[in-house]
This record gives C-alpha cells, structure tokens and sequence, in this order.
C-alpha cells in the first residue's frame, strides 16, 4: 500500500509555491485535511484559502499545529526553506517530514508519468501535455509548475491512468520521480549554487533520462547529448518529430508537423515564439505516441490559451504591445526577446527586467548582459534575492549588471518607482520580464495602458 494513504493531515511548509500548491490541491480534492506556513501572502495562497485550505504566514507553533498527532499526519516541504521553527518542530517531535519531491514521486509511482524536464520550457511543455490530454480526454492528472489559462490552475484531476508532472532540476528533485514516458526540452547551466558546473547539472539530466524504461518513449530535443538511446524532437531543423514552415498571419501562428512516416499541415495556434513551437513539437510527439488522432490534436493547440506569465500577450487600439514573462536565465530572455525582435522587427522595444537571486546574477552576469542589450531600452530593476541574502554575495548587485550591458538608453529602478519610469518612455512593445516580484507591475500597466487608449478615443 501507498504511505501516502495512511496519512489523513498534510502540513505544507511553503505551501505558497507554485509545485507545493498543486500537491496541497491534490490532497484537498482527495478530501484530506490540508493546512500550512508560507511567509508570504500572495494572489495564490488567497485562492488555496478559498479552496478551503487553512494558511498561516507567521513561523510560530500555534494551536493548529500542536493538536496535530505525527501517527496520521504527512509534513511536506520545499528544500528552498532552509531554516525554519515550524519545520523544526515537526523533526523534533519525530513527524514524517518529506520533500515535495518524494512525495510527487509517490503519487505518480502508480501511474503511466509522463515527466518534463528541462532549465527551459518545461513549464509550457507540461501545461500542453496536460491541455491536449485533457482535449482528448485521457484519463489523468497534472501537476504543474505555472498556472494554466485554460483550467485557471496548476493542477487538475480528470483520472489517475496517467500523470503529467512538471520535474524541477532544483536540488535534484526530479530524480524522485519514475517517468514512463520523459521529454527533455534543455540542459543549459542553472542552479550552480546546487550543481556546480554545467558539467554536473548536464549529468543530473542524464541520470534523470535513465530513468525512463523505453527508448521509444524518451524525446529529447535534438542536439542534446543525454547519454542514451532516444527520439528527437527540433523546429526549422530534420529530427524524429519536428515543426517547420512557421509563420505569422493575423497575429497566429501557423506550422507544419512532421512524424517519421506523415507531415500534417497548418497547425495554428495564439502562442507567439518559436521556441514555443518547439514546445509544442515535444508535446504533439507525445500525444501522437499515444494514439490520439491529429484532429483532435489541431483542435486542442487551436484552443491552448498558455500560461499566466509565459508570454502573456495583449495587444491594443493604439498599437502597442505588452508581452509578460517569467524568464530568469539569459537564455530564456534571450528567446523572448529574440522572438519579439522577429515578429515585429520594427517596433521598440522597451524592456523591465528584474533579476533574481544573487546567485544567478552573478553566475551568468555576462549572459545577461548581451541578452538585455537586444532591447533598444531597458530599466534594470533591484535583484530579487528569494532565499539569499545580499551580504553574502558582497558586490552583486544591479548597478553591478548594468555596467555590463551595451546599451545607450538604460537606468536602474527599484520596483516602487518603475511604474512611473515606464510611463514617461516611448515605446511600441513593453515587455516586463523575471521571476521575483515583478508582477505587481501587471495589473496597474494594464490598466494604464488601457485608459490611455480610451482617453484617446
């Protein structure tokens, strides 16, 4: 039997997260009792509190946790939390404490998993799997990393055949997991404060394609070195499953999809970028493997509607763009950027980027530095420390990064005062991009924006 069934409370430290939040809903809607700490009050812990979720947002051992007995109760936590009286308490006190990751590796252990991983693209790539599974109405559940537009969640239950699951390179959690089938989207260098070198997190990933039992069922985008046997998957290039003939008209994107054996025309679908595409290349080679006919699959990427904060894309009256995106590496920047710069060759682009962690900062400064130079203007917020704090990283700051990118029109804002920079600039696409706080932005530059095309009209 699954530990997993013998519990009847769940703790969650740092339940806020965007994966401890999809387990804390799994376990809700299986009618367990779920309650948790998270430091900070967010958007996300309002809606789990909504659901019936019980949150709390100050480390102290309450009355909630001290009735709870360690024989039917589960304590999960997120290895970003290093420190922490409420976790402590429960080691103390002898509880069954463990990672989110081993636990997601519980749930999905029973199941055919189909497990994405990648320091890039995952996050899309899972939520397109679980949206065209759930077109095609497979049995399943997904466990994701953002916060799907079309089930306005990150987590769905719609059977436990199969299960998608976002697996997070972080900590080396995917490693917990037992994918039967596996996509790996990228293997750049990250998360070198848990890693290293590219070196090891390159062998993290290998360890992690070892997993899978099949060749057959392993689809890794091609150019990778993954240490075994797989299918290939690529955009503009010849591979196993690949995509090409891209092309924009009325603001959609159309491709070709091509298998080993047939080519299906015009796919079409709202999600702009080319690595988009290569996402979606990933996913219909998946879905294709398991039988799903393309008809279904047309209609499915017609109606994907994405990702909050993946490309989040709004286009108004008076022709302006905003773009809105969680990236955090060069790399993923760089892809937005590049994509921006492709579909609209001749607008300005102004670009708000908030750098997070100190770490990160200063492990890829000069990566950064040329991918933030793409733009024609940029305001380069504070860094977003997360779990780290400034005096260990003496010297790594924004003004810092900003020395390095070769760029005329640049400055540096912190987040109070970037609203009322934005404002003053000329631009045709505003794009906000970063991991950290950045997204209170979205709200009042919509509204701005919006008000000035009505003041206008």
């Amino acid at each position: 039997m699954n530990i997993l069934e013998t519990y009847q409370n769940y703790y969650f430290v740092g339940i806020g997260g965007i994966g401890m939040s999809a387990l804390a809903r799994y376990f809700n809607a299986s009618g367990k009792k779920v309650l948790g700490y998270d430091k900070t009050n967010t958007k996300l812990t309002d809606l789990l509190m909504k659901e019936g979720i019980d949150i709390v947002f100050e480390d102290t051992i309450d009355e909630k946790i001290t009735t709870l007995q360690k024989e039917n109760t589960l304590v999960i936590y997120t290895p970003a939390i290093k420190t922490l009286g409420i976790l402590d308490y429960f080691n103390q006190n002898q509880f069954e404490v463990l990672k989110r990751a081993k636990v997601l590796g519980l749930i999905t252990e029973n199941t055919d998993c189909i497990a994405v991983a990648g320091t890039h693209g995952k996050t899309t790539t899972s939520t397109l799997v679980s949206h065209l599974c759930k077109e095609a109405d497979l049995p399943f559940s997904c466990f994701l990393g953002g916060i799907s537009e079309n089930f306005r969640s990150n987590f769905l239950y719609n059977g436990t055949q199969y299960s998608v699951v976002e697996a997070d390179e972080y900590d080396r959690s995917f490693l917990n997991l037992s994918p039967d089938w596996a996509v790996v989207t990228s293997t750049d260098a990250d998360h070198l404060d848990i890693y290293g070198d590219k070196s090891h997190i390159e062998e993290g990933f290998k360890q992690f394609a070892a997993l899978v039992p099949n060749d057959k069922q392993l689809f890794v985008r091609k150019g990778l070195d993954i240490g075994r046997d797989h299918k290939t998957y690529a955009v503009n290039e010849v591979a196993d499953y690949y995509s090409d003939n891209l092309r924009m008209e009325h603001d959609k994107i159309y491709f070709d999809f091509h298998t080993p054996s047939e080519t299906i025309k015009d796919f079409v679908w709202e999600i702009p970028g080319i690595h988009n595409v290569e996402n979606a290349t990933a996913a219909l080679a998946i879905l294709h493997n398991l039988g799903v006919d393309f008809d279904t699959l047309k209609r499915a990427i017609a109606n994907f509607k994405g990702i909050k904060r993946r490309y989040t894309k709004h286009i108004y009256l008076n022709g302006k763009i905003y773009i809105d995106d969680y990236a955090h590496h060069p790399t993923e920047i760089n892809a937005v950027v590049s994509s921006i710069k492709t579909f609209y060759p001749d607008k300005k682009l102004l670009v708000v980027f908030q750098p997070h962690l100190f770490s990160r900062t200063r492990d890829f400064a000069d990566g950064f530095a040329e991918s933030l130079g793409k733009a024609d203007e940029l305001i380069l917020l504070d860094i977003y420390p997360a779990r780290e704090l400034q005096e260990n990283f003496e010297g790594i700051t924004s003004d810092w990064l900003l020395e390095k990118v070769n760029l005329d029109k640049k400055e540096k804002s912190d987040l109070s005062g970037a609203f009322e920079k934005i404002k003053e600039k000329d631009f045709d696409i505003l794009l906000t991009v970063g991991a950290g706080n950045i997204d209170t932005l979205y709200d009042p530059i919509c509204e701005w924006i919006n008000s000035s095309v009505q003041s206008t009209m």
